[in-house]
């Protein structure tokens, strides 16, 4: 008989591969409060709805060809890549979860999802200072957003 061994399962992704790993996918949680990120520990999710993020992202993912090292620095705030793919996987994102519309914030939408979370007055304080933001176009609009609120997730 064999012996239990302590091995932990490893999945291994190609370099070359656009697929983000699923612990990576769990890091776009944040964005579905409105970026990305910064919102997960104050945001309890069903399993359904974990996974609907999940299948936003990668999809969001695969279509603007963002890396895992992309995916990740922008979990940790690092908003210093201004590759037109990782703004792009951002607007992608905002648009597919409702949040932002043409390049455009959907305020209803913001303080409907963040609202019963983080309350209404703190949501429209992070509003006033974020929703007014535009890029240069609509991926750096929406970049933009995800980082003003990331930059005022103590707030909400």
């Amino acid at each position: 008989m064999l012996a239990a061994r302590n091995i932990k399962p490893t999945v291994s992704i190609p370099k070359d591969s656009k697929q983000l790993p699923i612990s990576i996918m769990k890091v776009f949680i944040a964005l579905v409060a409105f970026a990305a990120l910064s919102f997960a520990a104050a945001v309890e999710l069903s399993p359904a709805q974990i996974a609907e993020v999940r299948q936003r992202a990668k999809a969001c993912a695969e279509q603007e060809g963002i890396t895992k090292e992309q995916a990740i620095g922008l979990r940790a705030g690092n908003f210093g890549d201004s590759d037109p793919k990782v703004k792009c996987f951002a607007n992608c994102f905002l648009e597919q979860s409702g949040l932002v519309t043409n390049g455009q914030v959907n305020p209803d939408a913001v303080l409907a999802k963040l609202g019963p979370i983080a309350g209404e007055a703190k949501v429209k304080e992070v509003q006033a200072k974020c929703d007014s933001i535009q890029g240069a176009d609509k991926c750096d609009t929406s970049y933009q957003l995800f980082k003003c609120y990331y930059e005022n997730r103590a707030e909400v």
